[in-house]
């Protein structure tokens, strides 16, 4: 399966990384890397996260990394990442929701 970034996932990593990137550039630079690595697993075993609650759709799923949820999408062959949120916020609230992207 092939892996595809939609724009407001590398938007969310790009804001990990700078934000962690205040306190240090190894740091900033490691935790991105490790995200990587853990999206990269997916083509191995697409179905590996848990169903996203807030979506009720089978096929939008998340990957739980450290305080971060990384949403997902597996359609037709590709796995679309759509969303990398730290766990605490509340996604209900949000006004578009991070599976309405693809």
């Amino acid at each position: 399966m092939k892996i595809k970034w939609t724009t407001p996932a590398l938007s969310d990593l790009s804001s990990i990384q700078e934000y962690i990137r205040r306190d240090s550039e190894f740091y900033a630079a490691r935790f991105v890397e490790r995200i990587i690595e853990a999206v990269e697993g997916l083509k191995i075993f697409p179905d590996i996260g848990r169903q996203v609650p807030e979506a009720e759709e089978e096929n939008i799923r998340e990957l739980l990394f450290n305080h971060y949820r990384i949403m997902y999408q597996v359609e037709h062959g590709q796995i679309y990442i759509l969303a990398i949120i730290h766990g605490s916020r509340d996604i209900k609230q949000k006004k578009n929701q991070p599976w309405n992207v693809v």
